[in-house]
């Protein structure tokens, strides 16, 4: 029996365990990368574990998320970054280099390669057929000092693209038909490998787009093969010598299987507040815009560019309509200025931001009181944009372009002639942003600003857990709700005790407040219980007010693992309907937690009693002796700093 792609880079990696879905097994990563609202975390972890230096093939620390300097934190930030990513053998890419994910398809992401990343949509070089996977900052911190990625092996799911795109319809458009089919939760515990004749009239960002929004899926991570398309990019970026050709064997077996023709796709849109919203622009109708964002990580390439330069290219933009955009990499945005693309541009009365991730991760550009806005991000989680009324709708670039000289939400097809970008056959390539490290031994300061705190750490797991039921919430609470992330809070990122006074707030003001009062205790939520980003800070602002468990009825994967990493229990109800047998300030207990962990390693469930109502619930936890250890340890940095 053959073997998939995923499988095959994964046996090539494998350090422990069998590539059996739903068992656990350790990786070795070859490359990691971080950005600043993750990344002070990330490193300030990787010190505390106490080792001279990293020790993967490649580590890159990207600043791209807090851009707006606006007082002196982000600035301290990125200076305590640079200076550690000098000391510890780390590239350091600086602020106006780029998007990470971006950047690192661009310049660093090799074919059959492993790729760690303290974001969510590292899985974006996937599509030059690397396994790139995003996890917590501690997970990132662990395999830069050399030691394994754990996770439990996903199920395989093939996606065969027939066909090809008609006009007017993208890349965006296959992800948010497949958002469309699978939802949210559709790609949780998978890998996605697509394959299928149609691949090949797909270009490496256009792959890119998919892959990058497969972790709104959900999925593990998701990958193309590495093929001709492949090495014609890689070439163009004078990197031809990392390509190799990789591909699924004919015989390999999938645990599911989906089939799209990619020329039954038409023009669509993700509506609020949810990326799998998703309808037909034609259907939704033509609605009032007053906001157009183009880029993000998702659709800020080259050709993303060089088609929404053709569509707005002597025209103007409509006189109710703020057009911003944002290359995704100084590359794009120096071969949009040489071209004369960028004029066309400014020309059309779009602003042009710096390259970076911007309104997407809500810094800056938050729309007016209930404004309908488009944007090209992956996401459109409520109150994302930083205006709590607006209506944000996820669309392609072309939708978006079209859009903005109409002031309605356009289906492109009503606009003439499509746009064409042919691939480059030599992108620009200027590497000076990129700083390298120091020589190994060589005497190098940390700078650390007043703004950077010490980080909560759990203490080990024993006895009985009690405390109160402080917050009841519903299905699909993403990592947005647990810890917001808007341009007044993200320069608190390397300040927990200053951010947990947020936490959960969307969901309940006084959650914080409520926490403190009663010194900690325990959540209660509904399905997909932290979807979305990776940040660590969902679990580390819980754990910092006290947090012991989380009673869900079910767990996004990242979150789930940040919430192991950090000592705190995610259970999921045996029975999804006891989460109705649980009300605000029940008072809840956990006996003899070391014994109940046992019981979970040997597949058996755990009870938590409800002293308020006199019940007993029975939760589980797929547990592993390591993960056992693990929050007997108090978390993966005690575990860590033991074994070292």
């Amino acid at each position: 029996m053959g073997m998939t792609l995923a499988q095959k880079i994964i046996a090539r990696h494998l350090l422990s365990g069998r590539m059996d879905a739903g068992q656990e097994i350790a990786i070795r990563i070859d490359q990691t990368l971080t950005q600043d609202s993750t990344g002070t975390m990330a490193y300030l972890q990787f010190e505390a574990i106490g080792l001279p230096r990293v020790k993967t093939e490649l580590s890159v620390a990207y600043i791209d998320h807090n851009m707006l300097q606006t007082g002196f934190e982000n600035a301290d930030d990125h200076r305590y970054i640079q200076t550690v990513a000098r000391k510890y053998g780390i590239r350091f890419s600086k602020p106006g280099n780029g998007v990470c994910h971006q950047v690192h398809i661009e310049r660093f992401g090799m074919p059959g390669k492993t790729l760690l990343g303290s974001d969510s949509h590292t899985p974006t070089c996937g599509g030059i057929g690397m396994l790139a996977i995003g996890a917590g900052g501690l997970d990132v911190a662990v395999a830069m000092g050399g030691g394994p990625y754990w996770l439990t092996m996903p199920r395989l799911v093939q996606i065969n693209l027939v066909g090809q795109l008609r006009p007017w319809v993208s890349a965006k458009d296959i992800i948010l038909e497949i958002l469309r089919r699978l939802t949210v939760k559709g790609g949780v515990g998978r890998i996605i490998e697509y394959a299928g004749e149609g691949i090949r009239s797909l270009t490496v960002p256009e792959r890119a787009t998919i892959t990058n929004m497969g972790a709104e899926l959900g999925a593990t991570t998701s990958l193309f093969p590495s093929d001709e398309n492949t090495r014609r990019f890689l070439a163009a970026q004078g990197r031809e010598a990392d390509w190799q050709a990789l591909a699924a064997d004919e015989d390999a077996v999938y645990d599911e299987t989906l089939t799209i023709d990619l020329a039954a796709i038409e023009p669509l849109a993700a509506q609020p507040h949810s990326p799998d919203r998703v309808a037909p622009v034609r259907e939704i109708g033509p609605i009032k815009v007053d906001q157009v964002a183009i880029g993000s990580c998702t659709n800020s390439s080259y050709m993303d560019m060089m088609k929404t330069a053709a569509i707005l290219r002597g025209k103007t933009v409509h006189p109710d309509v703020s057009l911003v955009i944002a290359p995704g990499s100084r590359q794009v945005l120096t071969m949009l200025a040489e071209n004369g693309a960028l004029a066309d541009m400014i020309a059309a009365g779009a602003r042009i931001l710096e390259s970076a991730c911007g309104p997407c991760i809500g810094m800056g550009q938050a729309p007016r009181t209930d404004a309908v806005s488009l944007r090209t991000n992956n996401r459109n989680f409520y109150g994302r944009s930083g205006t709590a009324s607006a209506q944000v709708y996820l669309v392609s670039p072309e939708v978006a372009a079209t859009s903005a000289l109409t002031g309605v939400l356009t289906d492109p097809r009503d606009s003439g002639t499509a746009p064409v970008a042919a691939m480059p056959d030599h992108f620009f390539v200027n590497d000076n942003l990129i700083v390298d490290p120091a020589p190994e031994g060589e005497a190098v300061q940390v700078v650390r600003g007043p703004n950077i705190q010490p980080f909560p750490v759990n203490q080990p797991l024993k006895g009985d857990l009690t405390g109160k039921a402080l917050i009841k919430v519903e299905d699909n609470i993403t990592t947005d709700h647990i810890m917001p992330s808007n341009a007044k809070l993200l320069p608190f990122r390397s300040n927990v005790p200053y951010l947990a006074d947020f936490c959960l707030t969307p969901c309940d003001p006084d959650f914080p407040a409520r926490a403190k009062a009663h010194g900690g205790g325990f959540i209660i939520a509904g399905a997909n219980y932290g979807q979305g980003s990776s940040r660590e800070h969902a679990a580390l602002a819980p754990l910092q007010l006290g947090i012991k468990a989380v009673l869900a009825k079910s767990f996004a994967r990242i979150h789930m693992a940040n919430l192991i990493n950090n000592g705190i229990l995610p259970l999921s109800f045996v029975r999804p309907e006891d989460y109705e047998a649980i009300s605000s300030l029940d008072e809840l207990v956990i006996e003899q937690v070391e014994a109940q962990l046992e019981n979970l390693v040997r597949g058996k469930n755990l009870l938590v009693k409800n002293l308020t109502r006199d019940t007993a619930i029975a939760c589980q936890l797929p547990l592993s002796r390591r993960q056992a250890d693990l929050l007997l340890a108090g978390g993966l940095l005690n575990h860590t700093r033991r074994a070292t």
